[in-house]
């Protein structure tokens, strides 16, 4: 069985650019106000959701692991 994650969005961070929708559709949304929010908040891990993480320009993506809240992305330096 593979890793389950926690997703959450940064609404007061989100400037609205669709890249999370563009590289995982299924994952994200945009509402009526462009602002992003994660489908489902905790899901299977899944690389299209890491790829959206990493391409938000303002990394307003927060990725967990969801057994420990380990940091998946942005990764602690």
């Amino acid at each position: 069985m593979g890793d389950r994650w926690h997703v959450e969005v940064d609404r007061g961070v989100c400037i609205g650019s669709g890249l999370c929708v563009g590289n995982a559709p299924e994952s994200f949304r945009l509402d009526s106000a462009r602002q992003s929010h994660a489908r489902d908040t905790d899901t299977d891990a899944n690389e299209r959701i890491l790829a959206a993480a990493e391409c938000c320009p303002v990394e307003a993506i927060a990725i967990t692991l969801l057994d420990s809240g380990e940091p998946v992305f942005p990764p602690e330096e």
